[in-house]
């Protein structure tokens, strides 16, 4: 009874308590109960007894966790009930697996927190979430995703060795024509169409589904296969790859590396007249910004801005696909070029 004259405990014994309140708890869809400082059973809501196929009379004023065969005693679940009178601490989402009697195995959710009273009485109330097919659809797409990333990756196979194919019969095409220009023209297709398959190759389908790829290990990846397939051991040309930590979405990435293997093939053509020399790939972040810079020591070129080559139009086009500033320094030291998000400044 309440201190004050005629006023009931409106979540005692239903048979007892308030009737307003009693018709809210039975409102709830999610099974509610109401636990002493015990953690006896006070009061529960009709849908409670609905999910767990119990009775007021078979559960009021037990102990909350020797409901049912056990389901509730969980060592770790009780410390936590335990504590949240004496400390006026709360359990948020706790997960409780368990084979229930009239439900088979699921998955609930158990929150509780505290209730206090003007008259110092203290009460918890408790709610239970089935979370199962929630669980279990996550469980599916899961599996789906799984699927996705094997056939992404199949496809990105065949797609790099299509690529492939067809640049090598572009590099025949261009060993066996007579006019130089036809050739040059062949050529350039050849390599441009390899660093494409390049690109593809590196970029890993599970970073793709999460839209998220590491820079580092794909810029690594990246520069070791150019410099397998363009160095090799004829030339003492080094390419070195300094990245910091840092994930980009898969869209950036396939720009990254476009722009990287551009950049790199055209520092391998013209950098290097007396066959050595040194590139450097670098990756650096600051916050949410970042910059990629591709650098040389070879002999630099000259800027035409009045008859711009294909491969300084496809990196600009690149740094406004990434919404990047793009910087290019050259002189006789050799040539960097960056692209910075959101600008420079921040480097």
């Amino acid at each position: 009874m309440d201190k004050r004259e005629g006023v009931r405990d409106p979540l005692g014994d239903p048979k007892d308590g308030h009737i307003l309140t009693r018709a809210i708890i039975d409102t709830i869809r999610e099974p509610l109960i109401v636990l002493d400082e015990e953690l006896r059973i006070i009061a529960a809501s009709r849908s409670f007894y609905k999910k767990f196929g119990v009775s007021h009379e078979a559960t009021y004023d037990k102990m909350f966790y020797e409901l049912g065969n056990g389901e509730w005693n969980v060592p770790a679940l009780r410390k936590l009930l335990e504590q949240v009178i004496p400390e006026h601490t709360i359990v948020e989402d706790y997960e409780v697996v368990h084979d229930f009697v009239t439900l088979g195995k699921r998955t609930m959710l158990v929150n509780a927190c505290e209730i206090r009273y003007e008259n110092g009485r203290k009460k918890m109330l408790l709610s239970i979430d089935d979370i199962t097919d929630q669980r279990n659809i996550e469980k599916e797409l899961e599996k789906l995703i799984e699927q996705k990333n094997l056939l992404l990756q199949e496809m990105r196979h065949r797609i790099a060795n299509s690529l492939q194919l067809i640049a090598s019969i572009l590099l025949l095409k261009a060993d066996s024509v007579g006019s130089e220009e036809a050739r040059l023209h062949l050529t350039d297709a050849h390599e441009r169409i390899l660093s494409i398959a390049t690109v593809q190759r590196h970029l890993d389908p599970v970073g793709l589904l999460a839209d998220k790829v590491e820079v580092g290990p794909y810029l690594t990846g990246l520069c070791e296969s150019l410099a397998k397939s363009m160095i090799g051991g004829r030339k003492p040309i080094v390419l070195e790859v300094a990245a910091q930590a840092g994930r980009v979405s898969s869209e950036q990435a396939i720009s990254f590396g476009l722009a990287t293997t551009e950049l790199v093939i055209n520092a391998l053509k013209y950098a290097f007249p007396r066959g050595e020399g040194k590139i450097l790939v670098s990756f650096q972040t600051k916050g949410a910004g970042w910059k990629l810079t591709i650098e040389d020591n070879g002999v630099g070129y000259i800027k035409n801005p009045d008859n711009q080559g294909l491969g300084t139009s496809i990196v600009a086009s690149l740094a406004k696909q990434l919404s990047a500033e793009l910087v290019v320094i050259s002189n006789s030291s050799g040539t960097n070029v960056s692209l910075s998000y959101p600008n420079t400044k921040l480097f």
